[in-house]
């Protein structure tokens, strides 16, 4: 699919032969990746005016990673008073709370802005990204794109190294393969549902918590072990928001542990292909969903 995206003259003969300086082509380029294109330049320029200054990029950036330390130190002084938790040790969790982590960091610097969407909406200012010529969706992922959430990234990938190192695994070549798998297709996942809560927003206006249940709260969720959790919990958590193939599913497969619901292994390397399916249905809501924006008129 493809559309009027840009413009440049020409000099010649415009339409009709008449003699003419300058006349307009319309060079056409596929959606998805003008999309990309615009992001890129959005992006591009939130950071330029970041690192403007420096110290305070710095300072913000080690804040971000600071306060995210928090949540393991919790699990590490729980560990304090137990041998182990769900019958999982402390290396083990590190390695789902790693996994976990480091994915949702990574979406969240790409698209953490889309929780902004509701205030949009109520205001009207979406109205201002509806007139350019560019995708919606790239605008808002985009708009006040924060450099410092990549501290969130940099924690989460220490926790996964100290794991990493710690844990005695037997390696094989698929388990090497599905650690980065995993870790892109966990971001895809939490990503999908980023754009999916973006689109209920459009008609609930004010569900940014709402959204942040299934994001925020979803990456703490994966950072414990299944065992603990009720087994309707983790039904949902896998068949219906399929958070399970961001980290338990691939994780436990790499520990060589059972997972609770008596999955086959396989079910492992799905990751890909659900983060590929729930991407479509995301972006089919959020397509549904723009056309049914109705300005507030002031």
């Amino acid at each position: 699919m493809a559309e009027t995206v840009a413009v440049r003259p020409e000099e010649g003969r415009g339409p009709g032969g008449s003699a003419s300086s300058a006349y307009f082509v319309y060079e056409e380029r596929p959606r998805l990746l003008e999309g990309l294109r615009a992001y890129g330049l959005i992006v591009a320029m939130w950071v330029r005016s970041t690192m403007a200054y420096r110290a305070s990029f710095v300072m913000t950036t080690f804040g971000n990673l600071a306060a995210t330390a928090f949540d393991f130190l919790t699990i590490v002084l729980m560990f304090t008073h137990v041998d182990a938790l769900g019958g999982f040790t402390l290396p083990e969790i590190a390695l789902l709370y790693g996994v976990s982590a480091t994915a949702f960091g990574l979406c969240d610097l790409l698209l953490g802005s889309m929780e902004r969407l509701g205030r949009r909406v109520r205001d009207g200012t979406l109205d201002t990204l509806l007139v350019r010529p560019v995708p919606v969706l790239a605008q808002v992922a985009a708009d006040r794109f924060a450099l410092r959430r990549i501290g969130r990234i940099l924690q989460g990938l220490a926790v996964l190294v100290y794991a990493l190192v710690t844990l005695d695994i037997a390696w094989t070549p698929l388990k090497v393969a599905l650690l980065p798998v995993m870790v892109i297709s966990g971001a895809a996942v939490f990503g999908a549902v980023f754009v999916a809560g973006a689109a209920f927003q459009f008609v609930a206006q004010d569900a940014s918590q709402v959204q942040s249940a299934f994001t925020y709260g979803g990456a703490t969720l994966l950072q414990y072990p299944p065992t603990i959790f009720a087994k309707d919990l983790v039904r949902g958590v896998t068949f219906v928001v399929p958070l399970a193939f961001v980290s338990w599913l691939p994780t436990l497969y790499v520990l060589d542990r059972d997972y609770p619901l008596d999955l086959p292994e396989w079910v492992a390397f799905l990751a890909p292909v659900v983060a590929v399916a729930v991407g479509a249905l995301a972006g089919l809501a959020w397509r549904a969903a723009l056309r049914t924006y109705r300005s507030t008129g002031s």
